[in-house]
């Protein structure tokens, strides 16, 4: 494979519509579209939503509502999920969704799909109902899915109708191995969770490469690695900026979660040592820094992994820095 230049790599956005402390719901979706928006101008490919549910700083539960209402605002850009926990869902439905989105916006919705349910166990059971042991069935789902998109399911007794033909791109997600082996096998492309599960990004991301068969979709892999940005005009900045996200990835490891909190002067006055290496290990895929430092960073990292395209999260507490943090990574990798 030759060697990728930073200056031709496509990037793209994920959006956990993120609630902030201080801030509501409504004001979450406002600057989710302010964001699509300003992304578009920066030439940003896709603008992907995930599903969560039952988490406080998380609204994207209504995801497919939201690629719409996104998908409205925009004009050119992409816009998709990152993904949509298929076992939450009946194939058919999702099938539905997606393709009435398809038919509204042609040739700019994405479907990516996960395994896991975005949620506690608990609240996976409230979605699920009896249909709990749902994740087994992933593999199969899928092809169910890709038959109801196609347009060679025009003779079967059940159709989805709107979304026949429409052929939305699906994708895989994974935060493990075992995602790898399925996008491979089934020739798709490949997004991997290296924004908060790194551990096993690189050995998945071999794995995905080394036993991936083309298919009717795709001749050769694709890989997409979201990542964690703080990007901002110095290094000081940014990392002072880079506490929100560090206090929201705390919440998570301690299991008291919290909206998106403004960003301290010193982290080591909220967090213990033990709780300072778990944060790190899940933000081992984070670029912190201004505009030279994650130049530097990102050259590194394309070098290290080939990756096809690079899909942005951040967490910044104050919507213009947030913005501002997108422009600074565009204008990165532009330079390359």
């Amino acid at each position: 494979m030759s060697t990728r230049e930073l200056a031709k790599l496509p990037f793209s956005v994920l959006d956990l519509a993120t609630v902030v402390e201080g801030k509501t719901i409504a004001d979450t979706f406002k600057n989710s579209v302010e964001l699509a928006q300003h992304t578009e101008k920066l030439g940003y490919l896709r603008y992907w939503l995930a599903e969560h549910h039952n988490m406080i700083s998380v609204a994207s539960s209504a995801t497919s509502v939201l690629i719409g209402h996104i998908a409205d605002h925009t004009n050119t850009i992409r816009v998709g999920s990152g993904g949509i926990m298929l076992p939450n869902h009946s194939p058919l439905v999702v099938a539905e969704q997606f393709g009435t989105l398809a038919t509204l916006y042609p040739e700019r919705i994405d479907l990516g799909l996960g395994r896991a349910p975005g949620t506690d166990q608990l609240t996976s059971m409230e979605i699920r109902g009896e249909r709990f042991a749902a994740p087994h069935n992933f593999p199969q789902d899928v092809l169910k899915l890709q038959r109801y998109l196609s347009s060679t399911n025009s003779n079967s007794k059940v159709r989805a109708i709107p979304g026949e033909g429409t052929e939305v791109p699906i994708w895989i997600l994974g935060s493990s191995t075992e995602s790898a082996h399925l996008a491979a096998s089934y020739g798709l492309p490949y997004a991997f969770a290296s924004h908060f599960a790194p551990t096993y990004f690189l050995e998945a991301l071999q794995i995905y490469k080394q036993n991936f068969r083309p298919s009717a979709v795709l001749k050769e892999p694709y890989v997409i690695s979201c990542v964690n940005v703080i990007a901002a005009p110095t290094d000081e900045e940014a990392e002072y900026l880079s506490t929100s996200l560090k206090q929201l990835f705390m919440g998570i490891v301690t299991g008291k979660r919290r909206l998106l909190q403004p960003p301290v002067a010193d982290m080591d006055e909220i967090w213990d040592p033990m709780e300072e290496q778990a944060v790190n290990q899940m933000l081992a895929v984070a670029f912190i820094g201004g505009p030279a430092t994650l130049a530097t960073q990102m050259r590194s990292f394309l070098a290290q992994t080939q990756i096809d395209e690079v899909m942005v999260t951040s967490h910044i507490y104050d919507h213009q820095a947030r913005l501002r943090s997108y422009e600074l990574f565009a204008e990165v990798l532009r330079k390359g």
